[in-house]
């Protein structure tokens, strides 16, 4: 084959490939016509999306002591107690729970007169915790960085990261429910109408799992996930609809 029949040969090919391929595509698109055209249902899929920022901000704290003697060891825990409940009137944190107080004792091993080794008790360990709830995510960032501070005054005390709750999530699945329904009839509409059919009234739903993620988070999780390390979130609800046709 000389060089000038080659292009006109790499041409027909060419041709002959995007026939192939245009002809294919008229196929798919008659068998979904006729399936629509054919059926009586249609199944659905709608989603609604919303970014919700959290209301209610759940902070953790916790502070122990230690002392040869139980009476000592409570004392200083007393002490420590004055010190977080200044730290919370000072950032006009009201709402606020203490929990019993934890006895742990503190053992040594030590061999006797005839050699057999036993525990000894050489002091206690006293602890407590506090839980805050607050709707000021501020105010809760204040108090935590503050809360470095028991260091220097002598009180050991540890914090977990904050949690990040939407109260009003359950009346937000509610609407949700009713859009990710509303975009399913959309979608059926739009694929309906491919057929020459038109979408009738609603025959059954099925609400698939919430998912409350960090914003802009892709994530997602079969069961569902109820993300509570961020402040602003998105919530996502999932809707089957199935669709009479007429």
């Amino acid at each position: 084959m000389n060089n000038g029949a080659r292009p006109q040969t790499l041409g027909l090919l060419a041709g002959l490939f995007l026939s192939v391929g245009l002809m294919l595509s008229a196929v798919m698109f008659t068998r979904t016509w006729l399936k629509i055209a054919e059926s009586q249902t249609i199944s659905v899929t709608g989603s609604a999306r919303k970014n919700v920022r959290s209301d209610l901000v759940v902070w953790h704290g916790g502070f122990s002591t230690e002392a040869n003697t139980l009476l000592s060891a409570q004392r200083a825990l007393k002490d420590d107690l004055a010190k977080v409940e200044e730290l919370l009137r000072v950032n006009d944190v009201t709402n606020y729970l203490v929990s019993t107080i934890s006895i742990q004792e503190l053992h040594a091993v030590e061999k006797g007169q005839n050699e057999f080794a036993h525990q000894k008790t050489i002091g206690f360990r006293l602890s407590q915790s506090v839980e805050v709830r607050c709707p000021d995510p501020e105010r809760i960032a204040r108090l935590d960085r503050d809360s470095v501070t028991f260091v220097e005054r002598g009180v050991l005390f540890t914090t977990v990261a904050p949690q990040y709750i939407y109260t009003k999530a359950g009346e937000t699945k509610v609407e949700m429910l009713a859009e990710a329904t509303s975009d399913a009839r959309a979608r059926a509409e739009q694929i309906a109408v491919q057929g020459g059919r038109v979408i009738d009234r609603l025959r059954s739903a099925r609400m698939g799992v919430f998912q409350v993620t960090p914003m802009y988070d892709i994530r997602t999780s079969w069961d569902g996930m109820n993300d509570t390390s961020s402040l602003e979130k998105t919530i996502t609800a999932v809707v089957t609809a199935n669709f009479s046709l007429k």
